[in-house]
């Protein structure tokens, strides 16, 4: 049965709980722990070789980390792309909850995080934690109108549903809102997407280089992969090549200027594997994998960068590092059998899709002396869930919560084999379908994948079944719909989705 709670009050109670049975930060300890979440981009279940040792691809600093720390093997992207992911990441809310129910902004879209809405930056901030982001944003700037123009600004989804013109920003001024405005102290970011223009850096807001350039694009005939991107405005020294060695730079700057006496949150977004598929010249040809795998062991190698970082700098006992990725890979079946490689591991579907392979993703905690190295949680659970487990951290609670964030800690801390209080997972596809998963039951509202795998959209036939309905217990491959002949379950979770699609706070068990 489940009840609407408010939200504060609930996460109060279990707060208290573990500080009570000593499972959040003890009083002898000089800080709450540091933070370093590594987000990549586009990079499949198994392109972990800890999740999937038949694979081409090798990842042994990632595997190193899943071998300190705890291994996730049922976990989730809220969305099946960018953009309506990272707006969850940080918000700790559902995607469709926004003002883009559905897709993903552009280079030129306007902020999608409202105004004043709590977000795990500002949350830790409020804390006493230095907060930064170096990465992709991909979550909207607001870029300032050229003079003339300002009647667009009346419109409240202006550059969101459709992005900016950008003969109408003037990018000689400082957007108005951004990473900064959300939370974060510090900002080094790439507008959007390595394929999506204005093709710059900022920096705390500010251009480090104006786009007076032009690329004519690359390889547009290549079906969004290989070394893709499209046209656009650029800085005249951007490099393609020279994004994810320019996010560990910076990234290992801010940690080096970190101490002991204050801790920190530092939001890594990488850019990477998305497409273009761009290895330096010493990852070129590495893999058995092509571009991608190439470009994949760079993201391993750069995971390394910065685990020896925090081990140099003498901060690593003290801080919880994640690893993840925004949705699941680009894999297509016809890549499947010409690299032999399995990137969303034994799931099907792939970026995009409500099938498992389109969110079910890597997910790895470590941090150390709190959470069981080598361990491996089979807990279902969403990158949404990092909002309420940061509060948990910090032990001094926020006075509401959002409502699709469930604390995770106890689970890190072998307290629970599943997350406290959390109803069941939903996710949303690149076209806007939607799944919920409960227990070994995953209902789809509708046919097809809901996304890149063809046929994303398949119309119902007359006493056919309108939607999807799986036991990944015994069907992990999702290949046998049994929507016709469970009528019970289909009501159940159609009825448990409708209710947490309607909640305004926090659905329990």
């Amino acid at each position: 049965m489940f009840r609407l709670i408010k939200a504060g009050l609930a996460v109060g109670l279990v707060g208290g709980l573990l500080v009570c049975i000593g499972m959040g930060v003890t009083a002898d300890q000089k800080q709450p722990p540091n933070i370093v979440y590594i987000l990549a981009d586009d990079m499949g279940y198994g392109d972990v070789s800890a999740n999937n040792p038949a694979g081409q691809i090798k990842t042994p600093f990632i595997d190193q980390l899943a071998a300190e720390g705890m291994r996730f093997t049922d976990a989730h992207s809220p969305s099946s792309v960018c953009t309506p992911t990272r707006y969850s990441l940080l918000t700790g809310r559902y995607p469709w909850r926004s003002r883009l129910p559905v897709g993903v902004l552009r280079g030129y879209s306007r902020t999608l995080i409202e105004p004043d809405r709590l977000t795990v930056a500002s949350l830790l901030k409020r804390n006493g934690y230095q907060t930064a982001v170096v990465g992709k944003w991909h979550l909207g700037v607001d870029w300032q109108v050229t003079p003339g123009n300002e009647s667009l600004l009346n419109n409240p989804t202006y550059g969101i549903k459709a992005e900016m013109n950008p003969d109408h920003i003037d990018f000689s001024r400082q957007p108005l809102a951004g990473p900064n405005t959300v939370g974060f102290d510090y900002s080094f970011i790439l507008p959007a997407s390595l394929d999506m223009p204005p093709y710059c850096y900022l920096e705390n807001h500010r251009l480090t280089e104006l786009p007076t350039a032009y690329t004519k694009g690359s390889k547009p005939d290549t079906g969004y992969t290989g070394a893709f991107w499209r046209e656009g405005k650029m800085s005249p020294s951007f490099d393609f090549k020279g994004v994810l060695p320019t996010f560990i730079t910076k990234a290992q700057a801010f940690l080096q200027k970190q101490t002991a006496k204050k801790p920190f949150f530092l939001y890594l977004p990488l850019a990477a594997p998305h497409t273009p598929w761009v290895p330096s010249d010493q990852y070129t040809g590495k893999s058995k994998v092509g571009e991608y795998g190439d470009f994949t062991e760079q993201v391993d190698a750069a995971v390394g960068q910065i685990l020896e970082t925090l081990k140099t700098t003498g901060l690593a006992d003290n801080t919880i590092v994640i690893f993840a990725s925004d949705n699941g890979p680009y894999w297509r079946e016809d890549f499947i059998a010409r690299f032999n490689h399995q990137s969303a591991g034994e799931f099907r579907g792939m970026k995009g899709d409500a099938f498992e392979g389109g969110h079910r993703i890597p997910f790895i905690v470590r941090w150390p002396g709190k959470v069981k190295a080598g361990s491996v949680s089979d807990a279902t659970t969403t990158l949404a869930n990092l909002l309420a487990t940061c509060n948990d951290l910090v032990s001094k609670k926020a006075a509401s919560l959002p409502e699709d964030s469930y604390s995770i800690l106890p689970i890190l801390l072998g307290k629970s084999k599943t997350v406290p209080g959390q109803p069941a997972v939903v996710h949303s596809s690149s076209i806007g379908y939607y799944a919920i998963r409960k227990g070994d039951w995953k209902l789809i509202e509708g046919l097809g994948s809901g996304g890149f795998t063809v046929p994303k959209e398949i119309k119902p036939e007359a006493g056919g079944p309108v939607g999807q309905l799986y036991n990944l217990a015994s069907d992990i491959g999702e290949t046998n719909n049994l929507y016709q002949q469970n009528p019970e379950k289909v009501r159940e979770l159609t009825e448990l989705l409708t209710r947490i699609k309607q909640s305004k706070t926090k659905l329990t068990q």
